[in-house]
């Protein structure tokens, strides 16, 4: 099998995989997400040391990621300038939602963010390069031109998570509660990698339908930095029973703070999100491998 040089959206050499292709891989299940890990932990690695030969203007990104995702922060400090509330609640409130759902989010951003660009490959027909390689196509998509800069996103929501938790008041701590917070934050991340990357298998049908998945991804973003008291109901019960963003912070979150959940559920569904990301992966990889079958090339 011919190999491609690195370069850019290359991968190398990729000899510790013994030559394997797309027709001979790992069996089983567990042993195919082996496989596919150290494929992505190759391939960001590549991009990584390449950013660290010029660790000035990596600084400088990732100072410039943090510092405009840290506007959206500031557009909500400047609101509570004015009011005392918002729905209900406080601004350590809000700060804290905020700070759960920017983390989870950068997260995802980070580890598969570059998905979105499936529909640009599809269309000029780069995709097929990645079909001939001995790798798995959704890491060789997930972790091409690995942005390390992306962790100025998840800085900010870290640091504003931290100053929420320190400022919050009236919240019974226990060791339930406080497993909660980096829990969440964990199964969000999978929740939101696992709507990109259903997003990034619609794309082999729409080719270019990057902004309907970003008003999932980063629509739902912004959504969730506010209190769901503030939007309508019917908006509320859609993230809620179908498309399930608000089990990346809004159902745990609420419990942590002594608040009923939203949409009526009871007060149990706090402890679903790993449940709900489970679920959102196994539908995410159904997605991709349905996208990834009708695939049919540009024919050039």
């Amino acid at each position: 099998m011919a190999r491609e040089p690195g370069g850019a959206g290359g991968l190398g050499d990729f000899g510790d995989f013994g030559g394997v292709g797309r027709s001979r891989g790992p069996r089983g299940l567990a042993g195919r997400a082996a496989w596919g890990l150290r494929a992505y932990g190759l391939i960001a690695a590549m991009w990584i040391r390449s950013t660290m030969a010029y660790r000035f203007s990596f600084v400088v990104s990732l100072l410039v990621d943090a510092v405009a995702t840290f506007f959206d922060f500031v557009v909500i400090w400047l609101m509570f300038t004015h009011v005392r509330g918002l729905g209900g609640f406080s601004f350590a409130e809000v700060a804290f939602l905020y700070g759960t759902t920017g983390t989870a989010f950068g997260l995802a951003d980070l580890a598969v963010g570059q998905a979105e660009k499936v529909g640009r490959r599809v269309r000029d027909g780069t995709l097929d390069a990645l079909l001939v390689r001995p790798a798995p196509v959704l890491a060789q998509v997930a972790a091409d031109r690995f942005a390390l800069r992306r962790l100025g996103r998840v800085t900010q929501g870290l640091l504003v998570l931290v100053w929420s938790l320190v400022v919050l008041d009236g919240v019974e701590w226990t060791p339930l509660t406080v497993a909660m917070v980096p829990l969440m934050t964990l199964t969000g991340a999978v929740i939101f990698g696992s709507l990109m990357t259903a997003g990034a298998a619609f794309q082999f049908w729409a080719q270019d339908g990057a902004q309907v998945t970003n008003a999932f991804t980063h629509g739902g973003n912004t959504l969730l930095q506010y209190p769901p008291s503030v939007f309508a109901g019917d908006l509320v019960r859609g993230v809620v029973y179908v498309v399930p963003l608000a089990f990346v912070n809004w159902v745990p979150a609420l419990y942590v703070l002594g608040r009923d959940a939203p949409a009526g559920l009871p007060p149990w569904a706090a402890f679903a999100p790993p449940l709900v990301a489970a679920a959102c992966v196994a539908v995410a990889g159904l997605a991709w491998r349905a996208g990834l079958r009708a695939y049919r090339s540009t024919g050039s």
